[in-house]
């Protein structure tokens, strides 16, 4: 079981896909962050956004961690409007 809550009926390939890597990533705590962001906003993303989502998602989640829960900086190339709703859709996160 994934935990997601979306189905990807209705989801262009690009979103499907990224629907799926963002349930998958390896690491159960960037699952839930990112599987509850995209379950949430993934068919709403502009394409621009989507572009932006694709790269965060290639960040290991080693490194892309520390930077949600802020222990680490998050550097100026990454800081784009969708890791913005990302950190946004955290705080409201509640477990």
């Amino acid at each position: 079981m994934t935990g997601t809550t979306r189905s990807s009926e209705g989801l262009d390939a690009r979103r499907r896909k990224l629907l799926f890597r963002s349930w998958h990533r390896g690491m159960r705590e960037m699952d839930l962050i990112l599987g509850s962001f995209a379950d949430a906003e993934i068919g709403a993303l502009t394409d621009d956004e989507i572009d932006q989502y694709e790269h965060l998602l290639d960040i290991p989640d080693t490194e892309f961690l520390p930077m949600v829960t802020g222990e680490r900086p998050i550097p100026r190339n990454i800081d784009c409007a969708v890791l913005q709703k990302i950190l946004a859709s955290r705080r409201a996160m509640t477990f």
